[in-house]
């Protein structure tokens, strides 16, 4: 496929809240997706959280029925890998752990075509590392998407040091097929977003810890006093727990700064599984109908 050409089938290896709203974006752009997981259960929570966002498009007057119902006519849910097979471009959304990540891509570097992008959806892993794992390291970047993907526009893309310019000039004609605005970054941890935001983020949460204030305090300052559409805590809560904990380890080893350090508050928290909005516990305590499945 030239740089000029559609793409003509994406493909998503991960069915979790980023890699469906991964997916329901690309198909609301017209193009057909297959979303992989090796397992049923991931991909009917999946089906459903991409059929729930669609209901609210249309009760919102974004979408009519007949367009949502298009737009799920393009999307296949398979645990069938040979599925993906076709796919111009893949976009790996799956665990924040380098090995597993790692694994997926050596696969797909030996199956798909020589010319077919391949993308990780990493927050803060390198992704000079997951190359590493592939013999064509060229056509490998970063293409991080933010939460939620539906509703949020930007793309960052994560160039390696092999990655040729071709196949980052072809991701940015990807995200701007399906609506979004991409900025490069180079491939340091954190990228751009995350190295601003969680030092930021980091110093509620040891603000919050040291007792300093009370967590509405600290959110309603922001909010009124900075202008923010949320509040730092509430804003953890909605990324994830575990997501920023990961983050974190993962700046303060690259770059050894006591500001990306995650405070104990947090470790403690997330080893209690209390990952904010999609376990119904984090800062704050959140009704079970407004918790999504486990990502």
């Amino acid at each position: 496929m030239s740089q000029q050409e559609p793409f003509s089938q994406v493909g998503v290896v991960g069915a979790g809240f980023m890699g469906s709203g991964i997916a329901e974006s690309t198909a609301r752009a017209g193009v057909p997706v297959v979303l992989y997981e090796p397992e049923d259960a991931p991909l009917q929570r999946s089906r459903e959280r991409i059929e729930t966002s669609l209901e609210r498009a249309v009760a919102g007057g974004k979408l009519d029925a007949d367009e949502a119902a298009q737009l799920v006519s393009r999307i296949a849910w398979t645990t069938d890998l040979d599925a993906l097979d076709g796919s111009d471009l893949v976009v790996e959304a799956i665990v924040e752990d380098p090995t597993v990540k790692g694994k997926v891509f050596r696969t797909l570097d030996e199956r798909m075509a020589p010319d077919a992008l391949l993308a990780s959806n990493t927050s803060s892993i390198p992704i000079a590392q997951l190359a590493s794992w592939t013999e064509h390291r060229e056509r490998v970047l970063g293409l991080h998407f933010f939460s939620p993907v539906p509703v949020m526009k930007l793309v960052e893309i994560v160039v390696a040091l092999d990655t040729a310019d071709a196949a980052v000039a072809r991701a940015e004609a990807f995200a701007a097929a399906i609506g979004k605005t991409p900025i490069r970054t180079k491939d340091r941890s954190g990228f751009i977003v995350n190295m601003l935001l969680v030092p930021y983020l980091m110093a509620a949460v040891r603000m919050y810890e040291d007792g300093f204030a009370s967590r509405e305090d600290i959110d309603q300052g922001m909010k009124l006093g900075a202008g923010h559409p949320m509040g730092p805590l509430t804003l953890c809560d909605f990324i994830g727990l575990d997501v920023l904990y990961a983050v974190c380890d993962s700046l303060y080893e690259e770059f050894k700064r006591p500001e990306y350090a995650p405070p104990p508050l947090l470790k403690r928290m997330v080893v209690s599984g209390h990952h904010g909005r999609k376990t119904g516990r984090g800062f704050y305590e959140y009704a079970p109908a407004r918790v999504s499945a486990p990502a």
